[in-house]
């Protein structure tokens, strides 16, 4: 892997050593999968009028370092592999399929296949049970705080999502954040804090100018045209919508294309090369909001 802040950040993550226990996990077939997913839904592919990602980020790096994160906050085995395991459900292009469900606030509609997937994999079980651990464990993150917690508290997922969001797309992270960010992480309560506020307040930043570039009319036009493009690939039988949850984007669109449908070319001419100038307004019901008010020496920042 060559010099980025992605590869800083993993290495700053993994100097606090990672756990031997997690290298056979790697190798899971589910979760590679996710090495050719991409972590901003899909628009890796999208016209780079619209969106100029700073680096390649996966769904596989997002669930190693949610991984780490969590074995930082917590040294739990089962915490930490319900961390990496976490985002196994998720389906090409990501949260475009809860916008093509309807599911624009919560964005969830996807996550009820996590646990068809992980029992479904021969080898997860057989390293559950050299471990000793049984796969309802980790089939529901939730019961682990330190990987997810209800808005507005901070927690492995939530954090790690600001910090690569920031690196790529928001560009407004850097060596020295991440590097300060990390250090700063403090548990109270079984939730992730900071031990000062002037890390708090850099993550609060970075969250709200995430919640912008979210809120935009440009991406939710995006998001919604490639939801568009995915339905009518479903609704004419050249994909299945259980497909999207056992292929890859790349070859996924490959197919999509290879059908030559005139109509379905033009929207990915559309999606690929448009122009911010051609994109018209959109009105969208309530989209997610991604707020966040940090613990700081176990105090909310707000």
């Amino acid at each position: 892997m060559k010099d980025t802040l992605f590869k800083f950040y993993l290495d700053t993550l993994e100097y606090s050593e990672r756990p031997d226990f997690l290298n056979k996990y790697l190798k899971t077939p589910c979760l590679t999968r996710l090495k050719k997913v991409g972590y901003f839904c899909g628009m890796d592919y999208a016209s780079k009028n619209i969106y100029d990602f700073k680096e390649n980020i996966t769904r596989y790096d997002h669930s190693l370092t949610v991984a780490l994160l969590t074995w930082k906050c917590t040294k739990d085995k089962k915490a930490t592999l319900a961390g990496l395991f976490h985002d196994i459900a998720t389906p090409c292009f990501s949260h475009v399929i809860d916008y093509m469900n309807k599911d624009y606030e919560n964005q969830e509609s996807t996550e009820e296949y996590t646990e068809k997937i992980l029992k479904n994999d021969v080898y997860l079980k057989s390293c559950l049970k050299e471990d000793n651990i049984e796969i309802d464990n980790i089939i529901n993150f939730k019961q682990y705080n330190i990987v997810d917690n209800e808005r507005p508290k901070v927690c492995a997922d939530r954090l790690d999502g600001v910090i690569l969001t920031g690196i790529s797309w928001t560009k407004n992270v850097n060596y020295e954040d991440i590097k300060n960010i990390i250090n700063d992480i403090e548990i109270y309560n079984n939730e992730i804090g900071f031990k000062t506020k002037k890390i708090a307040n850099k993550v609060l930043e970075i969250s709200k100018s995430i919640d912008v570039y979210c809120h935009s009319n440009e991406d939710n036009y995006m998001m919604e045209l490639l939801a568009y493009i995915t339905k009518y690939g479903i609704d004419n039988r050249y994909i299945t919508y259980e497909e999207l949850y056992v292929n890859n984007e790349e070859d996924l669109i490959y197919k999509l294309k290879e059908v030559k449908d005139s109509k379905l070319l033009e929207y990915f001419e559309k999606f690929e090369n448009i122009t911010i100038d051609e994109i018209p307004i959109i009105n969208l019901p309530k989209v997610k909001i991604r707020d966040l008010n940090p613990l700081v020496q176990g105090k909310r920042i707000k």
